[in-house]
């Protein structure tokens, strides 16, 4: 009832009640009973109407209150202190002017909240949440619940609460900003993991702090690496660490004297010079860095000196430059393991640029970050992944159950991403396959294989490798398969590989790996549940009893000092013997299912040397199928298309090897 309306009835029944006192007071002769009764019933009749009427109209309110719900004075206070503060504007057009109405709603809206709140801390009742004064509109009501409940102390109501937030695409543009600004770190985290998350979610990084007078990012990225410890460090660290002081002094200098001297422990990199001095310089930065961010107290230095906005004005600066930016994803992500510095990445503004990166078209450039976003979300993910361990499928939160665990290793000259790359045209082993890694077109670990089997971890890992030691990326590193099998084991345990049924997909000297890594585990008591949770192994083109790669050393430019990886490919290998013999026992001991393929072309290395890599005799495990395929060395991890034979009968051999374990 509107006010005014309500008023003139307060009035009547006030002059009817003076009328009917004067009337009694006032007569000389006795008040008949049925009059004296009758103006009673009629008091009553009025009093009742406005009783009623006042309680239908407070009941609207309350419910419409309780519609309306509020939020906390706290979330209000903090978003105070933020640098970004999103304001209702209020239209100036008088034609929008909700008038005197309006607002006195509004006003016995604040006074009811007064009340349901005083009486709830009074009587412990429903209303007991803090009210605030602060009016909240009806379709902002999910905004604040969503918040609300992102902040719950029950778990599965914080997950439910970034999943609805994800899948909301209706709002306005404030209402993602008000989010924006009042999540905290862990529900951040989460929409950045989300897969329809909207990218307004994310504020913009705050500015970075000026570069000093007379400084570049090249000199400040060297003061960096300077600033870290230099003792107790490994040779191949050291190496980097030295390698890229020496080329920043010399840019440096070359550039104040107006030119730019190639030379000193950079020539190893035969590549400076046909890049850009000072990218190259930068690049040997960044590599030393990586090498630096695998140590956590080294980790803690880079944060503490500015590293993470220097890397962010990096990484925004060769936006078209994708080997820089891989390396500094590789840097963030190995610093993600550390969950101290979360709140650092966080508050430098690295979630925004990482959800922007997560839905990259690039395979690459999308795995960095979810790497990087895995190591931060510690609401959904128990494993950390270390450099080099990257997830292909699944990438963002997801209410799929994963029931088992394929696990990708390269081989020789490999990668994580191109190895397993759809068959392009012929290539050989030399700089051609070596190139910008952007170029291919896909892979179908991640494009096949998870949209056949979504129930899968899908996992690709990455190590470095050289055909020979003049090529190397660290001369002084003598990595044999026993030293990175222990290496690779000890990243895959620390990914949860073990707690899952696994299969294990290998291609040439990846293979040698994946038989040393099982070996390794069997004598391991923590390892042995790798052991127990094998189910299956494919060996694409392995060489279990050598290959002839290693004695084709005339090629001057490729096999001139051939690395210790080809070296233990030899035929004549005494570690290579006993590794086979050794497996086959082991693999026949544990029942292992094994799928084989090789190669039945040569592949060409170099412009002089036409090899067939690993011969039928060489790929031949002992036990499992052996299926010879019309490829190179190259091609045969590559399937042509998806319904071509290679890729269906290892989808087959797959899901076979699963069946059980994907039933459940």
């Amino acid at each position: 009832m509107p006010p005014a309306h309500s008023k003139r009835h307060r009035m009547s029944l006030a002059a009817y009640c003076v009328i009917c006192c004067r009337r009694m007071g006032t007569s000389t002769s006795p008040p008949k009973s049925n009059t004296y009764w009758r103006d009673i019933r009629n008091i009553i009749k009025f009093t009742g109407s406005l009783i009623l009427g006042g309680s239908l109209f407070i009941t609207y309110e309350v419910l419409a209150l309780k519609k309306s719900l509020t939020l906390d004075t706290q979330v209000v206070e903090r978003e105070k202190m933020k640098s970004y503060i999103y304001v209702h504007t209020v239209s100036l057009d008088k034609r929008e002017n909700p008038g005197i109405t309006y607002q006195a709603r509004k006003e016995l809206h604040k006074a009811v909240r007064k009340v349901l709140a005083t009486s709830a801390r009074m009587l412990r009742g429903p209303f007991a949440d803090t009210f605030s004064t602060v009016d909240v509109e009806d379709h902002e009501c999910a905004v604040w619940l969503l918040l609300k409940k992102s902040r719950s102390e029950d778990r599965a109501a914080r997950l439910q609460a970034v999943q609805e937030m994800s899948e909301t695409h209706h709002w306005q543009d404030y209402q993602y900003r008000i989010i924006a600004q009042a999540c905290d770190l862990r529900t951040l985290t989460g929409l950045a993991r989300s897969k329809e998350s909207d990218l307004r979610f994310f504020l913009r990084p705050p500015p970075l702090p000026s570069l000093k007078e007379d400084s570049s990012i090249e000199e400040e990225l060297r003061q960096l690496l300077a600033s870290l410890p230099q003792t107790e460090l490994d040779e191949c660290i050291q190496y980097f660490t030295s390698l890229a002081l020496s080329e920043s002094s010399q840019s440096l200098a070359a550039q104040k004297g107006g030119l730019w001297c190639f030379g000193g422990n950079g020539l190893p990199y035969a590549e400076s010079f046909g890049e850009v001095p000072s990218a190259t310089v930068e690049m040997f930065c960044l590599e030393a860095l990586v090498k630096h961010s695998e140590i956590p107290t080294h980790c803690d230095k880079i944060e503490a000196n500015g590293g993470l906005q220097l890397l962010q004005r990096l990484y925004q600066l060769h936006k078209d430059y994708p080997k820089v930016q891989r390396n500094i994803m590789r840097i963030l992500g190995n610093m993600a393991l550390n969950e101290h510095l979360h709140s650092a990445i966080v508050h430098s503004g690295w979630v925004s640029i990482l959800a922007e990166a997560m839905k990259s078209q690039h395979i690459m450039e999308a795995s960095h970050a979810a790497r990087t976003l895995a190591n931060l979300d510690r609401e959904t993910v128990r494993d950390k992944y270390q450099d080099g361990v990257y997830v292909l499928h699944p990438q963002h939160r997801t209410s799929q159950p994963i029931k088992a665990d394929v696990l990708f290793i390269h081989g020789l000259m490999g990668a994580a991403f191109k190895t397993w790359r759809q068959q392009d045209n012929d290539q050989d082993l030399t700089e051609n396959i070596s190139e910008d890694e952007t170029k291919y077109t896909t892979c179908w670990p991640k494009s096949w294989l998870a949209s056949d089997c979504p129930a899968l971890r899908i996992i690709s890992v990455e190590y470095d490798t050289s055909l020979s030691d003049w090529r190397a990326r660290c001369p002084m590193e003598r990595k044999s398969i026993a030293f990175r099998s222990n290496e690779l084991l000890r990243k895959l345990r620390a990914a949860g590989v073990g707690d899952r049924p696994v299969v294990w997909v290998s291609h040439s000297m990846g293979g040698l790996l994946v038989k040393k890594m099982l070996l390794e585990a069997s004598k391991k008591p923590e390892m042995n549940t790798i052991i127990n949770n094998t189910r299956g192994i494919i060996f694409y083109s392995v060489p279990h009893h050598g290959s002839h790669l290693a004695e084709y050393s005339v090629n001057i430019r490729y096999l001139l000092f051939p690395s210790l990886e080809v070296k233990e490919l030899s035929k004549d290998s005494p570690a290579l013997k006993t590794l086979q013999d050794d497996f086959l026992e082991f693999a026949k001991d544990k029942n292992f299912q094994v799928l084989s393929f090789v190669e039945t072309l040569p592949t060409y290395i170099g412009s002089m040397i036409k090899l067939h890599v690993v011969p039928l005799e060489s790929a031949d495990l002992g036990i499992g199928d052996l299926i010879p395929v019309d490829v190179n060395h190259l091609n045969i991890c590559k399937p042509k298309k998806k319904d071509a034979f290679l890729y269906q009968r290892t989808l087959q051999f797959i899901r076979d090897a699963l069946a059980k374990d994907l039933e459940n």
